[in-house]
C-alpha cells in the first residue's frame, strides 16, 4: 500500500453547491479551509438555503473561479450566467431567489465561512471508506460516493473507516506535512447522501442499507462509544491555532501522531 498522503482537497464555496477540488488550500483563522463555504444563500430569517432543506440545489451545475470570485450557475433549462461577487451579491441573489422562489441574499464569511459546525474545521475521509461504501451499493462509483459524503480533506494509503480512529478517549491526532488535525466529532448524515447528486433522486433504502453495512464493518479498533449511531461516517476535525494560517497540499504525507 502507498504511504498515507492527501489525495484530494475539495471546498465547496456556495453552502449547498457543487464542490471545487483544489492543488492547496490555506486553514483561515477561524480553522477551516479557505473558499470552503465561503457564501451562503440565506432567507429573510435568517436561515441557511442547502441541500438538507431542499433537492433543487442538485438541478444546478456550479462553478467558481476563486482568483476572480466568479460563480457560474447553469440550471437544468435555461441560460448559464455567470456572477463576479467580488463587486457584490445582489444580482446572483436574485437570481437564486427566482430560482427557488423564496427571497434570499447571499452572504458571505472570509474568515470561518457558513459550516454547519461552527468552531470546528475541515471534514476529513479516507479513499480507501469512500470505495468500500461505493462497493455496498449497485451502481454507485467511488465518485459518487464522494460527491454524496463532501469531504473536505480525503487521505489514501490507509485502511477503509481509517478517521474513526480520531475520536473516544485518548484518541490520536493526525499531522499532514506537519499541520497538526485533531478528531472533534463523527459526522452524523442526513438526507443528501441518499439522493444521487446530479439528479436529486433518493435511494431507495440507502439509510437502512448504509447503517445495516457501517454497524457489520465498524472497525473492532474505533471507540464505538464516541459514536451515537451508525448512520455516521466521516471526522470532523479541529486544527489548532498555531497551525491556521499554514497550507495543506494534495500529496501532504500523513501520519498518525499523539
Amino acid at each position: 500500500m502507498p504511504a498515507p498522503r492527501i489525495e484530494r482537497l475539495t471546498v465547496y464555496p456556495v453552502k449547498g453547491l457543487d464542490g471545487m477540488d483544489a492543488e492547496e488550500s490555506r486553514l483561515l483563522p477561524g480553522g477551516t479551509l479557505r473558499y470552503d463555504r465561503e457564501f451562503a444563500l440565506v432567507d429573510a430569517d435568517g436561515e441557511v438555503l442547502n441541500g438538507k432543506r431542499t433537492d433543487r440545489v442538485h438541478d444546478l451545475e456550479t462553478d467558481f473561479d476563486p482568483e476572480t470570485r466568479t460563480l457560474t450557475v447553469e440550471p437544468p433549462a435555461g441560460e448559464r450566467r455567470s456572477f463576479a461577487l467580488e463587486g457584490g451579491t445582489s444580482e446572483a441573489a436574485e437570481w437564486f431567489s427566482d430560482f427557488f422562489g423564496v427571497e434570499l441574499s447571499l452572504e458571505r464569511d472570509t474568515g470561518l465561512g457558513y459550516v454547519d459546525r461552527r468552531g470546528m474545521g475541515p471534514s476529513v475521509i479516507s479513499t480507501e471508506t469512500l470505495e468500500e461504501v461505493a462497493s455496498w451499493f449497485d451502481g454507485m462509483t467511488v465518485e459518487g460516493a464522494r460527491r454524496r459524503l463532501r469531504a473536505n480533506v480525503e487521505v489514501s494509503g490507509v485502511e477503509p473507516f481509517w478517521a474513526d480512529r480520531f475520536v473516544g478517549e485518548g484518541a490520536p491526532a493526525f499531522e499532514a506535512d506537519g499541520v497538526r488535525f485533531e478528531g472533534v466529532t463523527p459526522c452524523g448524515r442526513c438526507v443528501v447522501p441518499a439522493r444521487d447528486p446530479d439528479t436529486g433522486e433518493p435511494l431507495p433504502g440507502f439509510r437502512e442499507r448504509f447503517v445495516e453495512k457501517r454497524e457489520a464493518t465498524f472497525p473492532a479498533w474505533a471507540d464505538e462509544s464516541a459514536f451515537d449511531h451508525f448512520y455516521t461516517l466521516m471526522l470532523i476535525a479541529s486544527v489548532p491555532e498555531s497551525d491556521r494560517g499554514a497550507t495543506v497540499s494534495v500529496g501532504d504525507p500523513v501520519a498518525v501522531v499523539g
